[in-house]
């Protein structure tokens, strides 16, 4: 399965900080922003990653990730000249996907819950057609809504209603099959002038071929794209790190305990960053793994 992770767009709702820098390297708590759904692709079992930016991002992303060597993934980078909408990325990834499956993610997104590394390969196993993945929302108005009958099956999809059906928001990840890159080619632009990714969902509906998983009691998820959202996302992480020592989103965590770099490779990581907290944490993790006789 290939991945796109798509940090395009002018983060304007978040004007004017993201003025002089990209949204996605915002600091959540101890970490950019962009290392939340890279570390979603990598409990997919993604390792083949391209990273879509705006122009002014693209520096920044790739001296932050590079190739992704160190941490078991193969990086690549495209850029998004300007904000066409998520399908966009298909467009854009039409090369990387080729002929296989596919996870796009949204770089702005945070998920986080019990069991989510087992949900996301068991979701992954389940192709051909698309996975969306919903989450109970308190202003349905302001989301793409999936509706669903009685026996949970996927039976409409209505962008920003005004009147919802349900308070089921399709969150920013997708799984794919090969199809997607067709679909979005056929797509045409919606009256805002964007190539919309509920419409590429929508087709897979009419085909009988697209499913929601639904998201919980016991699952986080934060569209961190204004400052309210960013506070509390940051506000999550920190409290999950101070009361159980648990660090969201630590890649180079994920990295270790999926067996993709050696404990060494992780303390190594660590010690780049031996003066901040988060580098102490890598660190104690690979000692951890060490000890457990994980090299």
């Amino acid at each position: 399965m290939k991945g796109i992770l798509l940090a395009g767009g002018s983060g304007s709702r978040l004007y004017p900080v993201t003025r002089c820098t990209s949204k996605q390297m915002l600091p959540v708590y101890d970490k950019p922003l962009i290392y939340y759904p890279l570390s979603v692709l990598m409990l997919a079992g993604v390792r083949d990653i391209l990273v879509i930016c705006a122009p002014d991002s693209l520096v920044p992303a790739q001296r932050l990730l590079e190739d992704g060597a160190h941490l078991g993934l193969n990086i690549s980078y495209a850029e998004q000249p300007e904000p066409r909408g998520i399908a966009d990325a298909y467009l854009i990834g039409a090369d990387h996907v080729e002929d296989e499956d596919s996870a796009l993610i949204l770089g702005d997104n945070i998920f986080h819950g019990s069991g989510f590394q087992e949900l996301l390969r068991s979701a992954a196993e389940r192709q051909p057609g698309c996975t969306l993945f919903g989450y109970p929302v308190s202003d349905p108005e302001r989301f793409a809504i999936g509706e669903t009958d009685d026996r949970g099956n996927l039976v409409s999809i209505e962008e920003k209603p005004l009147g919802p059906r349900s308070n089921n928001a399709v969150t920013g990840l997708y799984l794919y099959d090969r199809d997607v890159v067709e679909i979005a080619r056929q797509t045409r632009p919606s009256a805002r002038g964007e190539l919309e990714i509920t419409d590429v969902n929508r087709a897979y509906l009419a085909q009988g071929q697209a499913r929601i998983e639904h998201l919980g009691r016991g699952y986080m998820w934060i569209d961190a794209g204004t400052p309210s959202s960013l506070l509390q996302a940051g506000q999550y992480v920190e409290f999950l790190a101070s009361l159980q020592g648990v660090r969201v989103a630590c890649v180079e965590e994920v990295a270790a305990r999926m067996g993709l770099i050696s404990a060494q490779d992780c303390w190594e990581l660590g010690a780049r960053m031996t003066n901040s907290d988060y580098g102490a944490y890598v660190m104690s993790i690979a000692d951890d793994l060490a000890e457990a006789g994980r090299t």
